[in-house]
């Protein structure tokens, strides 16, 4: 044989020799899964105006709200909301949620400067 066959050769024996062994089998990964928590569903306007009135009864009824999630995994949610005829968002309440329905995180003060 010469040389010249034997680098012809050589591309050939090097490919052949790729494909010889198995490839390793992946070990089984366990992953968890979360169980579906109940959640409630987010306020809206009328759910905020009755858990405000049923918190304050003696403040001016909700005109207007806009309510958010506080962060990425939060439960809480932070409502705006304007009161009696003011349709801007002045005041402010958190809502978290508590036995199965939304109530709000410190009534004494939210309730104070509703009144």
């Amino acid at each position: 044989m010469t040389k010249r066959a034997l680098l012809l050769l050589l591309p050939a024996f090097a490919l052949a020799a790729c494909g010889e062994e198995p490839a390793a089998e992946p070990a089984p990964v366990e992953t968890a899964t979360a169980e579906p928590a109940e959640s409630l569903a987010a306020p809206d306007e009328n759910v905020f105006a009755s858990v405000y009135a049923a918190a304050c009864p003696d403040a001016e009824p909700v005109n207007t709200s806009v309510c958010k999630r506080l962060g990425i995994g939060s439960a809480d949610v932070l409502c705006e909301y304007g009161l009696g005829d003011d349709e801007y968002l002045r005041n402010k309440a958190t809502l978290t949620p508590g036995d199965g329905e939304w109530t709000i995180a410190d009534p004494e003060t939210v309730c104070a400067a509703g009144a």
